[in-house]
C-alpha cells in the first residue's frame, strides 16, 4: 500500500475512535463503530483498487516507456546510418564542388581568352570598316613602288658602272696579253719564272 492510503486508514480509525469514545450511548458508539468500520473497509478497498489500477497504469507506462525505448533505438540507428551517409553525401559534394571551381577557373580563363579574341576582333573590324589599315596598305604599296624605282634606277646605274667595267677590264687583258706578246731581252731560265 502507498503511504497516502495508509494515512488515509489511520485518519479513518482515529476518527472511529474518537467518534467511539465521544458518543454518549453504546449502541450509538457501535452503530458508529460499524459505520466507520465500513467506511474503514470501502476505504481500504478503494485503496486496493487504486492500487491496483496504478499497478496496471504503472505496468501499461512500462510497456509504452519499453516500446519508446525501442522506437528511439531504431530512430538512433537510423539517425546514425542517415549521418554517415550525410557525412559521405558531404565528402563526395566537397569533392564535386573542388572539381567544379577548377572547371570554373578553366572557363573563366577561356571567357577571359575569348573577351580578349573579342576585342581583338573587333579592332581589326574597326579598322577594316574605317579603311585605315588599306589606306596603310595603299601607303606601303606606294612606299615599295618608289623604293623599287629608286632601286631600278640604282640597278641601272650600277650596271652601266659594270659594263664600264667590264669594257676596261677587257681593254686591259688586251693591253695584258698584248704586253705578253712582246719579247723581252733574254729569257729568264729559271723554274720559277713566269711569264706575266
Amino acid at each position: 500500500m502507498k503511504p497516502r492510503e495508509i494515512i488515509i486508514l489511520l485518519l479513518a480509525a482515529a476518527f472511529g475512535a474518537i467518534a467511539i469514545v465521544t458518543w454518549n450511548g453504546e449502541e450509538e458508539a457501535k452503530q458508529q463503530t460499524a459505520k466507520a468500520l465500513a467506511e474503514l473497509s470501502k476505504t481500504k478497498a478503494d485503496a486496493e483498487a487504486a492500487s491496483k489500477q496504478a499497478a496496471t497504469s504503472l505496468a501499461k507506462t512500462k510497456a509504452d516507456a519499453e516500446a519508446a525505448a525501442k522506437l528511439a533505438a531504431e530512430a538512433l540507428a537510423k539517425a546514425k546510418a542517415d549521418a554517415a551517409q550525410t557525412v559521405a553525401d558531404l565528402a563526395k559534394a566537397k569533392e564535386d564542388a573542388a572539381k567544379a571551381a577548377v572547371k570554373a577557373a578553366e572557363l573563366e580563363k577561356a571567357k577571359n581568352d575569348a573577351a580578349a579574341r573579342v576585342n581583338e576582333l573587333n579592332a581589326e573590324l574597326a579598322k577594316l570598316r574605317d579603311g585605315s589599315e588599306l589606306k596603310e596598305a595603299i601607303a606601303s604599296r606606294k612606299k615599295a613602288e618608289a623604293d623599287l624605282e629608286a632601286a631600278s634606277a640604282a640597278l641601272r646605274e650600277a650596271n652601266a658602272k659594270l659594263a664600264a667595267a667590264l669594257t676596261r677590264i677587257a681593254e686591259l687583258e688586251e693591253e695584258n696579253r698584248r704586253l705578253r706578246e712582246q719579247p723581252r731581252g733574254t729569257p729568264n731560265t729559271s723554274p720559277n719564272y713566269r711569264v706575266l
